[in-house]
């Protein structure tokens, strides 16, 4: 059975998993013995009723009063059973605990961007502590997004110009694949990112060092962490593959065409500019679908871009 239950749904890791899975296993099984029920019956009933010769007459069957209020009711019940713990679960789900800790998350077009009251930003990685609930204020700077988290159960869309919120408690330290379910663009299925829950100590020691490990590299290696961690290579390949973006392979010293006909030299004003102002100077052939990064990456980081790149010649 426990294997059954592995195979159907991915390991619950919040408190309000449980009771999300509960109904919807009611639901399931309610169902399959519904479709048993149904099935035998409809198999003995036509084995009972079969036409056995020429001569046989399909007799007048009258209504039956106890037969149609039993399978009126009974689907009326299990309705309101499952409408009631629905309901129930539902308002659980939208009404965080009044001590949560909030958490700001942007959607851009193909990645994660969490913003903590700290003023820490990670992008793909959410880090929360574990056994205290977390509040996501969330919002889109582009397109519809939709955030999903399979192991906590929680799932809400990202809509521009609006904010919407989702909390979850993690019940165990480890990390869970957060996805983006609703289509998005060219790099939709890349849009994934990774939450991390810590125990209390360690989230507070990682907030304190503003969510850098990268003191002990140079700057072309941070810069490399940091292309990565902020899902530059989502649309920018480092091997000369064309993806949404322009490769960086080579670029650096490079003439850049852009679409209004002129030309710019590929060099750090260049690069600096497309990291915070990405619509300013597009490249021909590619359309403008960066988005920025301005107060995400400041000056330090982008040096350490721009040194990387460099070297990929």
């Amino acid at each position: 059975m426990n294997r059954l239950i592995e195979y159907m749904l991915p390991p619950a890791k919040s408190t309000m998993a449980g009771e999300t899975d509960a109904l919807f296993y009611f639901i399931n099984v309610t169902s399959f013995i519904l479709l048993f029920g149904i099935t035998v019956a409809i198999i003995l009933f036509a084995w009972k009723y079969r036409r056995k010769s020429e001569d046989d007459i399909t007799p007048v069957i009258s209504h039956n009063n106890k037969l149609e209020i039993t399978w009126s009711v009974i689907p009326l019940i299990l309705v309101i059973i499952v409408f009631g713990w629905g309901y129930s679960t539902y308002v659980k789900n939208i009404t965080p605990p009044s001590d949560a800790y909030e958490i700001r998350v942007v959607g851009k077009s193909w990645l994660w961007e969490f913003h903590y009251d700290d003023g820490t930003v990670s992008v793909n990685e959410l880090h929360v502590p574990v056994d205290r609930p977390v509040k996501l204020v969330m919002s889109s700077d582009d397109v519809l997004h939709s955030f999903y988290i399979p192991d906590y159960r929680v799932k809400k869309d990202v809509l521009p110009n609006r904010y919407t919120s989702v909390w979850f408690e993690a019940t165990e330290e480890g990390e869970s694949v957060i996805f983006c379910t609703e289509y998005c663009g060219t790099s939709h299925s890349n849009m994934l990112a990774t939450t991390i829950v810590h125990s209390e100590e360690d989230f507070q020691t990682w907030l304190e060092s503003g969510g850098g490990d990268d003191e002990d590299m140079s700057p072309a290696e941070r810069g490399e962490m940091l292309i990565e961690r902020n899902a530059c290579a989502t649309c920018h390949s480092t091997d000369g593959s064309r993806l949404t973006g322009p490769s960086f392979q080579g670029a650096w010293g490079s003439e850049v065409p852009l679409e209004n006909g002129e030309t710019v030299e590929f060099d750090e004003n260049y690069v600096r500019e497309s990291i915070l102002e990405p619509n300013a100077k597009v490249h021909e052939g590619f359309q403008g679908v960066m988005p920025s990064y301005a107060g995400t990456l400041d000056d330090r980081q982008i040096d350490a871009i721009i040194e990387y790149i460099k070297t990929l010649q």
